[in-house]
C-alpha cells in the first residue's frame, strides 16, 4: 500500500473514532425533558392552532419518533479542542506515533476536521428541551397576552404535566378563555376638519365596528387603513402615530361592552421654544415636471437644455429629447390639480419600472413657496444604455446527443420608435455529437440546431385602427409581437419551426391577470421522413416482431433479417395494408400494423395551427412567504376557424380526406380548454399541505380528425405523475405500447404534505392521480379512449417520498414515486402490484411542481 493512502486510511478511521468519542454526554442533561407539549382550550386539543407557536417550551423535533436533531447536538462536546488534546495525550506515544505516520501538519489538520465537525453537530442539532419552570410562566403569559388581543380579558391559563418515562413528561397547558369582550360604541375625536371630513366619508370599510369583537388586530388593520386613506386623499404630511384608540375596559370583568374613542391628532411643532399644533390639511398637485438625465452627460440636475409641455407634464432633457412625450407621460398616474395620493405615486413608480427604459425613478414632491397647500412632483428619470448585449454558453448531454455544445447570443435595443419600446434579438445554435448516427469518415459534431427569436414589445395596447381605452395604464398594458425560427439537422425528424404570436398582456386587479394572443402561428416542416423509425423503436419493434412472423420478401431485411430502415418498413407496411400477405383486416397484427402506420402519418405530418386564445390566471397570494393561498388559471384555445373557412371560400385543394390544403398542408382546427387550480394550507411553521387540479380537452373537428402532437397532452415526469416517466402513461388502459403516449382529454389531481427536515432540508409526502384519454377523435381502441364515467377508473395512482433543498433562489428537488394504482395491468392486479423500489421512477426537479 502506498505511504499516501495509508495516511488517508488512518486520518479517516482517526477522525471516525473521535467523532465517536465525541458522543460524551457533556451535551446530555439529567434533567427532565418536554417529550411534548399539549394545549387544551376547555376541553378541545388545539392542534394546528397558531398558539402552539407563541410557547417557549417547545418539544424536540422529531423525525419518525426519533429526535434526531438532539441526538447530533448530544453527540457535540462543548470544548472540542481540549477533548482532542486530551485524547491525544492520554497515552504517552499517541502523539509521538501519529506525528510520525501521519506528519505533524496532518495531525493538526485532524484536530481541526474534528472541531469543525463537532461545530457542525452543535449547529444542525438542537439542545435538549429542558423542563423549565421559569419558560413555561413565560409560555401562560404569552398565552395570556395572545388571547387578550383576541378579546378573551378574562382568561385564564393553568399547567400540567404527566410522566411518560423516566425523566420525560407531556407538558399540558390548560386555557379557560370565558368570554370575549365587544366593541360597544365609536366615537371620534379629530382635531382636523379635513381629516374629519375624509374619515365621515369613508367608514364603510372600517375593520372596528360596533358590535364587532375586540380584536387587537383589527385595530392594527383600522390604524393602517387610516393611514392609507389620509395619505391617498391629499394628507401629503399625515403621520400614523397621530392615530390613537382610547379604550374603557371594566376592571371587574363584568361589562363586557368596551366603548371606543378615535383620537386623530395634529402634529406639534416647536416655533420659538413653543410647541404648537399645525393642523393637518389638504395638498393639491399644482406643478409636474420630469427630468430625463443622460447618461453621457456630466451636467449637473440644472443644466437641462431641452424642454417642452404636454398634457399639463414639463419635461426637461439633457440634450434633445429621445422620446414621445405622450410615451412619459401616459403612465404618470399623479395628476395637476388633484389631491395628493400615494397610490399615485405608486403607480407611477412602477410604471416607469416595468418600461425596463430606466433605472429606478426618483419621485419627490415640494411645497411651492408662494402657496401654503400647493405642491410640485418632480419625477427623475435615468435612462439605461440603449443596447445591450450577451453571450451564453452551455455544454448538454441526453439520450439523443453524447456531448454537445450551445451557444448563443442576445440583443436587446431600448426605445426603438421613441415610445420606450423594446427589441430583443435572441440566437442559439447547438452542435452536437451522437455515435449512435455516426459514420466511417463523419466529422465529430455530427448533429446540428440553429434557433432565433425575436419580440418586440410596447408598454401600451397596439392594436391598428383602434385606441386602447379599456386598459389604462395602471393595468400595466403590454403588447407582444414574436417571431421565431429553428432548424435541426440529424436530430430527430430534422424539424423546420416557424411561430409569430401578436399577444396582448394586462393586469386588470393585484390578484387577476388577462392574455389575448390574437395571432398565434406555428408551422412544422418535418425535412427527414425516413428516420421515423429510428426515432420510434417501439413502433419499429412491434413491426418488426410482426415482420418476423408474415413477411415473405427478402429485400425488405438486412442481412440479421430484420426490417431495414426505411425500404424494408415502408415496403412491408404496404404489403400488409394491400393485403400482399396472409394478414387480412380481421387478424390482430393486420390492426398492429394499421395503427402503426396511422400513428406514423400522424407523426411525419406537417402542422400548420393558426388560431386565437384567451388565459385568465387568479392569484391570491400576497407575497413569496404567504402560504395560504390559491391559484386559477383558465385558458381557451380556438385554431384555424378563420383560416378554414377562408380556404373553402376560395375553393382550396383537398386532400384524399376531403381536408383543404394550404402550400400541401393541412391546417388544423380544434378548440381546447383547461383548467387549472392550486391551494395551499400552512399547517405551521414551514409545514404545507399543497393541492393541484387540471383538466384539459381538445376537441379536433372541421378540417382535422386528430391533434397535433405539440397541442396534446400528455401524463408523467416530474412535475405531474412522479410514479411515471414523462410520456409513458397512458392512454387510458393502454400499456405504455409507444415512445410518447399523448391524448387530447386529461385529468390530473395532486396532493403533498411538505415539512422541514434540517436548515435547508426538506421532505415531502406525496399523492399524484390522473391520466389521458382520447375523446372525440380519430382513435377507435376503447383501451385508449374515454367513453364515460366508467372509464375513471383508469385514473392512475402514484405515491411517494421527496427531499428538496432549498438554495433560497430555488429549490432543487428529489422525488421517488410508486405505482400504486397501475390501470394498465388486469383487473383484479392493479393495487400496489408494482409497489416495489424495481418500479419506482426517480424525478429530478427545480423548484415546486405546484
Amino acid at each position: 500500500m502506498y505511504r499516501p493512502q495509508a495516511k488517508l486510511i488512518i486520518l479517516i478511521l482517526t477522525g471516525l473514532t473521535l467523532v465517536g468519542c465525541s458522543g460524551t454526554r457533556a451535551y446530555r442533561t439529567p434533567q427532565v425533558l418536554i417529550n411534548k407539549n399539549e394545549i387544551y382550550q376547555d376541553t378541545e386539543l388545539l392542534k394546528n392552532d397558531p398558539v402552539n407557536f407563541i410557547i417557549t417550551t417547545p418539544a424536540n423535533k422529531k423525525f419518525l419518533g426519533i429526535p434526531i436533531k438532539r441526538i447530533l447536538y448530544e453527540k457535540a462536546h462543548p470544548e472540542p479542542e481540549e477533548k482532542f488534546d486530551a485524547w491525544l495525550s492520554k497515552k504517552d506515544n499517541r502523539k509521538k506515533r501519529l506525528n510520525r505516520l501521519l506528519s505533524p501538519k496532518q495531525v493538526l489538520a485532524l484536530k481541526n476536521y474534528t472541531v469543525k465537525f463537532n461545530d457542525w453537530l452543535k449547529n444542525n442539532g438542537e439542545p435538549a428541551a429542558v423542563y423549565d419552570s421559569s419558560a413555561i410562566k413565560a409560555s401562560k403569559n404569552r398565552i395570556e397576552k395572545y388571547y387578550k388581543n383576541l378579546g378573551y380579558y378574562n382568561v385564564v391559563v393553568e399547567h400540567d404535566t404527566l410522566h411518560i418515562k423516566p425523566k420525560q413528561v407531556v407538558l399540558k397547558y390548560q386555557i379557560y378563555p370565558d368570554k370575549q369582550y365587544e366593541i360597544d360604541s365609536i366615537k371620534t375625536n379629530i382635531d382636523s376638519p379635513e381629516i374629519e371630513s375624509i374619515y365621515n366619508s369613508n367608514t364603510t370599510n372600517a375593520a372596528i365596528k360596533q358590535g364587532d369583537i375586540f380584536e387587537i388586530n383589527n385595530f392594527e388593520k383600522e390604524r393602517e387603513r387610516l393611514f392609507t386613506l389620509f395619505r391617498n386623499n391629499g394628507i401629503y404630511n399625515f403621520q400614523q402615530n397621530s392615530i390613537q384608540f382610547i379604550a374603557a375596559i371594566d376592571s371587574t370583568g363584568k361589562d363586557l361592552k368596551i366603548p371606543v374613542t378615535i383620537q386623530i391628532e395634529d402634529p406639534q411643532q416647536r416655533i420659538n421654544e413653543v410647541s404648537t399644533k399645525i393642523p393637518y390639511r389638504n395638498f393639491n398637485v399644482k406643478e409636474i415636471e420630469v427630468f430625463i438625465d443622460n447618461l453621457n452627460s456630466q451636467n449637473i440636475t440644472n443644466e437641462f437644455t431641452d424642454s417642452i409641455r404636454y398634457n399639463d407634464i414639463t419635461l426637461f432633457s439633457k440634450g434633445k429629447l429621445k422620446y414621445k412625450p405622450q410615451a412619459i407621460t401616459s403612465g404618470i398616474a399623479i395628476q395637476k390639480n388633484q389631491p395628493y395620493s400615494d397610490f399615485d405615486r405608486t403607480l407611477t413608480y412602477r410604471y416607469f419600472t416595468n418600461l425596463k427604459n430606466f433605472k429606478y425613478p426618483s419621485i419627490n414632491y415640494s411645497l411651492l413657496s408662494d402657496e401654503e397647500d400647493q405642491l410640485k412632483a418632480s419625477i427623475f428619470l435615468t435612462p439605461r444604455e440603449r443596447f445591450s448585449l450577451g453571450f451564453d454558453l452551455d455544454f448538454s448531454h441526453s439520450n439523443i446527443q453524447d456531448f454537445g455544445i450551445g451557444l448563443g447570443g442576445g440583443l436587446g435595443i431600448r426605445n426603438v420608435f421613441k415610445g420606450a419600446e423594446s427589441l430583443e434579438l435572441n440566437i442559439k445554435n447547438t452542435l452536437g455529437a451522437s455515435r449512435d448516427i455516426a459514420q466511417a469518415g463523419d466529422q465529430f459534431f455530427n448533429l446540428f440546431e440553429l434557433g432565433a427569436d425575436l419580440k418586440l414589445s410596447f408598454p401600451r395596447l397596439v392594436f391598428p385602427f383602434f385606441e386602447n381605452t379599456w386598459a389604462s395604464v395602471d393595468m400595466n398594458p403590454v403588447t407582444q409581437m414574436i417571431l421565431g425560427s429553428s432548424i435541426q439537422q440529424n436530430i430527430g425528424l430534422d424539424k423546420q419551426f416557424f411561430k409569430a404570436t401578436y399577444q396582448f398582456d394586462w393586469q386588470p386587479k393585484k390578484n387577476k391577470k388577462v392574455q389575448i394572443k390574437w395571432i398565434e402561428l406555428e408551422f412544422v416542416n418535418n425535412r427527414n421522413l425516413s428516420n421515423y423509425f429510428n426515432v420510434y423503436k417501439n413502433s419499429y419493434d412491434r413491426l418488426n416482431t410482426i415482420a418476423d412472423t408474415f413477411n415473405i420478401q427478402p429485400k425488405f431485411v438486412d442481412v440479421q433479417g430484420n426490417l431495414s430502415i426505411p425500404d424494408g418498413t415502408e415496403g412491408f407496411i404496404n404489403a400488409v395494408l394491400n393485403n400482399e400477405t396472409i394478414l387480412d383486416q380481421d387478424d390482430d397484427d393486420y390492426k398492429i400494423v394499421n395503427t402503426v402506420k396511422e400513428r406514423q402519418d400522424r407523426l411525419t405530418a406537417n402542422n400548420l395551427i393558426l388560431g386565437s386564445s384567451l388565459s385568465m390566471n387568479f392569484n391570491s397570494q400576497e407575497s413569496i412567504f404567504d402560504e395560504n393561498f390559491y391559484q386559477l388559471r383558465w385558458k381557451i384555445d380556438w385554431v384555424g376557424n378563420l383560416l378554414n373557412g377562408f380556404l373553402r371560400a376560395i375553393n382550396a385543394s383537398e386532400n384524399e380526406q376531403g381536408q383543404t390544403l394550404l402550400g400541401g398542408v393541412s391546417p388544423s382546427q380544434y378548440v381546447k380548454t383547461e383548467v387549472d387550480y392550486i391551494k395551499h394550507w400552512p399547517l405551521g411553521k414551514e409545514r404545507v399541505i399543497a393541492f393541484h387540479a387540471f383538466g384539459g380537452i381538445a376537441i379536433p373537428y372541421g378540417n382535422a380528425t386528430n391533434m397535433p402532437f405539440s397541442r396534446s397532452y400528455f401524463s408523467g415526469g416530474s412535475n405531474d405523475n412522479r410514479a411515471w416517466k414523462a410520456y409513458k402513461l397512458g392512454p387510458g388502459s393502454s400499456n405504455n405500447i409507444n415512445e410518447f403516449n399523448e391524448a387530447n382529454f386529461k385529468l390530473a389531481f395532486n396532493i403533498e404534505y411538505r415539512f422541514p427536515l434540517s436548515g435547508p432540508l426538506k421532505g415531502g409526502f406525496f399523492i399524484d392521480a390522473g391520466n389521458v384519454w382520447n375523446i372525440f377523435d380519430d382513435i377507435e381502441d376503447s383501451e385508449f379512449r374515454f367513453d364515460g364515467v366508467q372509464d375513471l377508473s383508469e385514473i392512475a395512482i402514484g405515491s411517494g417520498i421527496g427531499l428538496r433543498y432549498d438554495f433560497d433562489f430555488f429549490v432543487f428537488r428529489f422525488d421517488t414515486g410508486f405505482k400504486t394504482y397501475n390501470p394498465a395491468l388486469p383487473q383484479g392486479e392493479r393495487w400496489w402490484k408494482e409497489y416495489n423500489l424495481k418500479s419506482a421512477v426517480f424525478n429530478i426537479g427545480i423548484n415546486y411542481p405546484f
